[in-house]
């Protein structure tokens, strides 16, 4: 052991490490002061192979607890993610049976956590929305062949009867004025379906203005006049106010409504048309005099092909049923909506069309 790592002056303890085969010492070396001799150096050499075989072991242990815990701790990891996402499993089992026949699946709002009731309720909102829709696509659908039905059949009958025998020239002449009428209202269902399907989509307004409603609706009450006066119906129009948007469509939803008015109104009736402007927007009603209409009827007056003409014993009308709707449809595009009341003899249609909700 001498010489493994000599004292040097100043100092009084050195530590180090001797190898002795395949031993492995820890070492001290001091010096020791004695009474009777020069000063002595100390050695002292420790055998720390137990120590270094329980570190290993140790280590051992520690790595294999270590890979366990690591194993566990990714088992319950995996088993906790699984359940917690089980909400979510089933909400895409659910919609994955959602289809254009089965619309009714909902998400389980009260099954699934906290942190998920918000998205499956909007999920839920969706396909509320999205089932209204289709239905509604499906009734227009359905609607739309029962009107087209009407008039081809009429072509078709007119045609084979008159290709049956040999007519003169008078008659065909009446057979041809008779089917360019059903292609006229052919042509007016298909322009009214196109303007539809552009207002549903949010087409943009084609030509935005500012003008003065009570000019146009006067225009429309001199183009009326001679149908008010053939019923002795009395027109009148009240206020004034500005409407930002289109004049050809807002022409059109005033003209609906007012042609709308002068068929059920009675004879030597009333219709009005009442301008109200505010800071907001301009409200601009037409009202008739007449039968009430029933409250159930109401909600569906803005209907595709719906007619609640029956209700109003006037049945001598030619319309498609899409004049309401065409209203509703232009009044929504201008960022306002159209209402209707109907009490005490009297039916009024309002269209609202706000001043902030179109801007060049």
């Amino acid at each position: 052991m001498r010489g493994d790592k000599p004292l040097r002056v100043g100092e009084n303890k050195v530590f180090g490490v001797w190898r002795h085969g395949d031993a492995r010492f820890h070492t001290l070396a001091f010096q020791a002061a004695t009474a009777y001799s020069s000063p002595l150096t100390v050695w002292i050499a420790a055998d720390t192979d137990h120590h270094t075989q329980f570190l290993d072991r140790l280590r051992r242990s520690l790595t294999l607890y270590v890979l366990a815990a690591i194993t566990l701790c990714g088992l319950l990891s995996w088993f906790a993610a699984r359940q917690g996402l089980a909400p979510l499993r089933d909400m895409k089992s659910r919609a994955a049976r959602v289809t254009g026949q089965k619309l009714g699946e909902r998400m389980p709002v009260q099954a699934v956590p906290v942190e998920m009731a918000d998205l499956a309720q909007e999920l839920n909102r969706m396909l509320d929305r999205l089932q209204e829709d289709f239905q509604r696509l499906t009734d227009f659908a359905s609607d739309l062949a029962h009107e087209l039905r009407t008039p081809i059949s009429n072509l078709l009958t007119q045609t084979q009867v008159a290709l049956a025998t040999k007519r003169d020239a008078a008659t065909y002449r009446d057979i041809l004025a008779s089917n360019a009428e059903e292609f006229q209202r052919l042509a007016r269902m298909v322009s009214d379906m196109l303007l539809l399907a552009k207002t549903a989509r949010g087409v943009d307004l084609p030509h935005k203005e500012r003008f003065s409603a009570r000019l146009d609706g006067l225009a429309l009450l001199d183009f009326y006049e001679a149908v008010a006066e053939e019923k002795h119906i009395r027109l009148r129009l009240e206020g004034d106010g500005e409407i930002e948007g289109d004049r050809l469509m807002f022409r059109r939803a005033v003209s609906n409504l007012l042609s709308n008015a002068l068929r059920h109104a009675p004879e030597a009736g009333d219709v009005t048309i009442r301008i109200a402007a505010t800071a907001q927007a301009t409200t601009v009603a037409v009202e008739n005099t007449g039968a009430d209409i029933d409250a159930k009827i109401l909600p569906r007056l803005f209907d595709r092909f719906y007619r609640a003409d029956a209700s109003r014993t006037h049945l001598d009308t030619d319309g498609s049923g899409l004049g309401l709707a065409i209203t509703r449809a232009i009044a929504e595009a201008h960022g306002g909506r159209v209402t209707v009341t109907s009490s005490n003899g009297r039916t009024c249609f309002a269209l609202v069309f706000p001043h902030r909700a179109i801007q060049a």
